[in-house]
């Protein structure tokens, strides 16, 4: 944090007892505003549409939007957060989401709520980005990977607890309660970085910020083979797996008579199945590299997705046999996010804000890219999905075997 009275950087206090558990459930609601934001108005979309007389299919581009909003959103925090610390950027950008979440609740068009969810997208992207330079500024990179499984509790449980939440409001109090929650959780996580945060970024010796600079930044790590090789393979991992959250709801519902009841049952599966295999992931941390486990790890998408699309391609699909390669790449998703974001953390120093929002913003691009494909693909079967699955598996694979040098990457790394 910053003395009142000076410029000079003094250390945060060190992380112990109820101090450390606070600050990662502090951390964790700071990630959770891209998937309680996503995940939380699925079910009102024909209501909305509805409500505010919008052609059919127009509550679709509400998510592009708010994606678009991300994307570009991490790509100037992340260089601010490196010259101005990582506090004040959480503020702006949390005050532009809740100020957002504040309009979509008041839209009375489908236009006003298209730009209100790029603000949105705009702002919360702050929680996403930043977070995960502050785990790097405190932690080394095997405990890094560590904190990064205990957030995917929140990518894991937010599925399963965000649309049951906003199905509830949606039956007692309309769609508007819904982006009234989201104002309350924005006002909440301005407050628990007043209280909860301090500075863990020395800004004391950073040039100037010169957008010269930060797309310099960007084109060096362009040109990071290994750096890029982590986050491409992560990139890919989480694209086949928003491919599933496309494409899942035709294929289980339309192909295999699935009721909606049930599909979340099945969502539910798997979203535990990610949280488990993060959970075993920091224990393993414990004892082995991250890189080994994410080596290890990396095979199963391309394997997993590879099955199911020599499946779907034969006739030879079943329901039983979708859950189970659906089930297997997902939970690997708990392993690999976690240790290949805190591997290429562990690479960029002071860089970190620049190198999180690269990424970030990277999965997202790829993440949209791969629903885009299912949909585009779409024949009425199982086999676009499938296909793009395993198109996302082995290009993870082969992004990580083909670019990483293993030696930079196992190198020991210490807090900055």
């Amino acid at each position: 944090m910053r003395s009142s009275s000076s410029s000079v950087f003094v250390s945060p206090e060190p992380l112990t007892g109820h101090r450390f558990i606070l600050w990662v459930l502090l951390l964790g609601g700071l990630t959770a505003v891209a998937p309680l934001s996503i995940d939380m108005y699925l079910p009102s979309f024909g209501q909305v549409e509805q409500d505010l007389h919008a052609p059919a299919g127009s509550m679709e581009w509400t998510l592009s939007t708010f994606f678009i909003g991300l994307m570009l959103g991490q790509l100037i925090y992340g260089p601010v957060s490196d010259r101005f610390g990582r506090k004040w950027p959480l503020y702006v950008g949390f005050s532009v989401y809740t100020v957002a979440s504040l309009g979509c609740a008041l839209a009375d068009n489908i236009t006003m709520l298209w730009v209100c969810r790029f603000l949105q997208g705009m702002g919360g992207c702050a929680g996403l980005v930043i977070s995960s330079a502050i785990v790097h500024d405190r932690m080394g990179a095997r405990e890094s990977a560590r904190i990064f499984s205990l957030l995917m509790l929140v990518m894991g449980l937010a599925p399963i607890l965000a649309p049951l939440l906003g199905g509830w409001l949606l039956q007692w109090w309309g769609w508007r309660a819904i982006f009234g929650v989201l104002v309350v959780f924005g006002l909440i996580c301005l407050w628990g970085v007043r209280l909860g945060l301090q500075e863990s970024h020395d800004t004391t010796q950073e040039p100037p910020l010169q957008w010269g600079t930060v797309a310099r930044n960007y084109r060096n790590l362009l040109r990071d083979r290994t750096f890029m090789g982590l986050v491409v393979s992560a990139g890919l991992t989480r694209a086949g797996m928003f491919a599933y959250i496309a494409g899942s709801p035709f294929v289980l519902m339309q192909l295999y008579g699935v009721t909606p009841q049930n599909y979340g049952w099945f969502f539910g599966a798997n979203a535990l199945g990610l949280i488990v295999a993060s959970q075993l992931n920091a224990y393993w941390l414990k004892k082995t590299a991250a890189t080994t486990l994410l080596r290890l790890a990396l095979w199963l998408p391309p394997l997993a997705g590879s099955a199911l699309a020599v499946l779907a391609l034969t006739g030879w699909m079943s329901l039983g046999w979708f859950a189970a390669g659906c089930f297997v790449f997902m939970s690997s998703v708990g392993v690999i996010g976690p240790n290949a974001s805190a591997t290429a953390l562990a690479t960029q120093g002071q860089r970190a804000g620049t190198a999180a929002a690269f990424n970030g913003a990277l999965a997202f691009l790829f993440a949209t890219l791969a629903g885009t494909l299912v949909g585009g693909l779409h024949n009425g079967t199982s086999e676009p999905l499938a296909l793009v699955m395993a198109l996302c598996g082995w290009g993870a694979w082969a992004s990580y075997y083909g670019l990483v040098r293993h030696d930079a990457a196992s190198a020991p790394a210490t807090p900055c």
